[in-house]
């Protein structure tokens, strides 16, 4: 159900706009004036504004411009008693949707008002089919591990908690996201991925929040960042620990409150967005080594899943193949051909460094390169090479067998920290560097561990 805000001095033009807007189904939201009615955009979701241009305290036409700098893609509809050529200029300059003059024609009021929401919709579907549209893949296997994934979309997609996505490259973090998208109440919205490590420093504040005009040199124009176009949707960051540390800062404040400045600008914008994070990396590691905000990490992991490697799911890799096969089968127009059971046996054996993207990539590949229309062992074994899954090495395992986990990472950090300040003659400054990590967290190391450092 829409929300209208009807902006109006008048209570009887509030009254008679209230009325027949709710008789159409909208919920209506009325405010006296031009400060009131902003207060109110603060306070709820709305849809449509419709606005007096004469009003007490602040002009109609200075309260559509602050509307335009916030809500950028809020449909204003003007109103006016004293209807001119130069006031509908000014007003449409200024951005407002259309321009009507009393006394109202309540038709045309609706006609106004249907044709601004409908407009907004189509902007927001749009973008959502051009999200959806890029990705051709789909979250399948009924590994434990895929169906606990599942669970976890199925209990937590409708709500708008933030969700925190581990995994190694090419595990299929982003379907993941996508999944989250679709079975939530945001799925009618837009679906907007951000790759944190793919932007340069100098660049990612304004990819995110927007900048104005002149902001910086090559700013010629205001441009709206990825929270704005993800507003009412989804916004997807991957590979967020990629993110600089003054990025973070401003994304704790967005992530906190739904609102934050375009770089160069000093209007507070504000949004309703749900933010879905993805990482390769271990985000408690990067905390340690200060170069992710520990704040900023609780405020995104609300809810965390992690996506297996495939080498953790091999009994997936039938199904994946299968699909993949009809998904890039060659000629494109005629049937799927199939994987032996031996060949996938000696897919099974393969450590797939590279996960699903590498799995995808093989199976396309084999379709063009192999004319058989049943691709057995020997054929996987030509085009995949003669790498096996990784065995560990026994030695190096072997003094850690009879240990607990938790007792085994403290004794291999141990003698790796001793190893490391060997290396570098005990030189605090130069070992914490080479471990990438701040000198006072290696003195915690040294004292938790009882490593005497000798000078």
């Amino acid at each position: 159900m829409s929300r209208i805000l009807v902006i109006d001095d008048e209570r009887g033009i509030r009254e008679v706009l209230e009325a027949i807007l709710v008789d159409e189904g909208y919920t209506v939201t009325v405010a006296e004036d031009g400060i009131q009615g902003l207060a109110r955009l603060g306070e709820e979701l709305v849809d449509a504004v419709i606005l007096d241009v004469w009003l007490p305290n602040k002009g109609g036409i200075d309260v559509l411009k602050e509307i335009k700098d916030t809500y950028p893609g809020m449909p204003v509809i003007i109103i006016s008693g004293h209807g001119n050529i130069d006031l509908a200029v000014k007003a449409v300059k200024a951005g407002a949707f259309d321009f009507l003059e009393k006394p109202l024609s309540l038709e045309k009021v609706l006609t106004v008002v249907r044709n601004a929401i409908e407009l907004e919709e189509l902007k927001r579907e749009n973008l959502m089919l051009k999200s959806s549209m890029q990705t051709d893949l789909q979250m399948l296997g009924d590994s434990a591990a895929m169906q606990s994934i599942r669970e976890i979309i199925r209990q937590s997609a409708a709500s708008d908690s933030r969700i925190l996505i581990s995994g190694e490259n090419g595990t299929g973090k982003e379907l993941v996201a996508r999944e989250i998208h679709r079975h939530s109440h945001r799925a009618h919205g837009p679906f907007v991925e951000v790759n944190c490590a793919a932007i340069p420093d100098t660049l990612i504040e304004s990819e995110l929040f927007g900048h104005e005009k002149g902001a910086f040199t090559s700013a010629v124009s205001q441009r709206k960042g990825k929270f704005e176009l993800a507003d009412r949707g989804t916004l997807f960051l991957d590979e967020v620990a990629d993110m600089s540390l003054p990025a973070q800062s401003k994304m704790l404040r967005a992530v906190q409150e739904m609102q934050f400045e375009r770089v160069g600008g000093e209007r507070t914008v504000h949004v309703n967005v749900r933010v879905v994070t993805a990482t390769n990396k271990d985000i408690r590691a990067e905390i340690s080594a200060g170069r992710f905000r520990e704040d900023l990490y609780f405020r995104l992991n609300v809810i965390p899943i992690h996506v297996p490697a495939l080498r953790a799911r091999l009994e997936d890799l039938p199904v994946l193949v299968e699909y993949f096969m009809k998904l890039h089968r060659y000629p494109a127009d005629g049937p799927p051909r199939r994987v032996t059971e031996d060949g996938i046996e000696r897919m099974k054996a393969y450590d797939w460094p590279g996960n699903i993207r590498e799995l995808k990539n093989f199976v396309e590949r084999i379709n063009i390169m192999s004319d058989a229309d049943e691709i057995d062992a020997e054929v996987i074994a030509q085009h995949l090479g003669t790498g096996r899954r990784s065995q560990p090495k026994v030695e190096l395992l072997e003094a850690f067998r009879d240990m607990g986990l938790n007792e085994a990472k403290e004794s291999f950090e141990r003698q790796y920290i001793e190893m490391k300040l060997a290396e570098h003659g005990n030189n605090i400054s130069r070992t914490a560097e080479a471990l990438e990590m701040y000198p006072s967290n290696l003195h915690g190391k040294l004292r938790k561990y009882g490593i005497k450092v000798e000078r």
